[in-house]
């Protein structure tokens, strides 16, 4: 599949050579930026009957706790990597907006909310999963890399009746020493208990994707994205 490349201030995106199809828009994790995460699109090796559009949004700058307060690209604050701590309120709240917008703008591009993918690795990953499970309208599915579910406790009364069996995809390395493949587990275990099909894949990796990953993950969407 070939893909154009634009480029705005706000954030990156590949437009296939045939109209798409779908939609996936994929968040990236803290301190980065959108287009941490454009060269894996050509290694998804999608067929050319799924042209698939990726929206690759920038988050905003904020200073980051638990980073000394330095500025960076963050979908919200961290504090400490406790339940208590790993996300704000406020932050994933902003966020909501900021990324139901761009689900919003897939749809004023004709591509029906169904067939949007939400994804993100890290942050991003806490933050897909945090949008997707409340958006009022049926995505497509969930795709959550190297991530944990901001506020468990919140979600069954937060959670959207559209996606209350969202499929949702996770990835982990099961040697990530930044977000340790724990809460990877614990977010699938409550997702699980909530009646979510989590379907769970764990590699001898650390903060990072490698190729049986992206191998996964290009399956996945295949099933979800495949032509009605």
């Amino acid at each position: 599949m070939r893909y154009t490349q634009t480029e705005t201030e706000h954030d990156v995106t590949l437009e296939p050579a045939k109209p798409p199809v779908a939609s996936v828009v994929l968040l990236h994790g803290l301190g980065a930026d959108g287009r941490d995460f454009v060269p894996i699109v050509p290694e998804l090796a999608l067929p050319e009957s799924i042209p698939v559009r990726f929206v690759f949004p920038h988050a905003p700058m904020r200073p980051v706790t638990i980073s000394g307060g330095y500025v960076m690209r963050a979908w919200y604050d961290i504090t400490a990597f406790t339940p208590e701590g790993r996300a704000d309120a406020n932050g994933l709240t902003a966020a909501l907006r900021q990324v139901t917008r761009y689900i919003e703008q897939e749809q004023q591009r004709g591509i029906a909310t169904e067939r949007v993918v939400l994804a993100g690795f890290s942050q991003g990953g806490a933050t897909a999963l945090h949008v997707a499970l409340r958006h009022p309208a049926r995505l497509a599915g969930v795709l959550a890399m190297s991530c944990y579910l901001p506020f468990p406790a919140k979600l069954a009364s937060e959670k959207s009746a559209a996606n209350a069996d969202l499929p949702i995809l996770m990835c982990h390395g099961s040697r990530d020493p930044v977000v340790h493949v724990g809460m990877g587990l614990e977010a699938r275990d409550e997702l699980k208990a909530q009646g979510y099909p989590v379907e769970w894949h764990e590699y001898p990796i650390q903060h990072e994707v490698n190729a049986n990953e992206i191998a996964d993950i290009s399956r996945w969407l295949q099933r979800r994205l495949a032509n009605q």
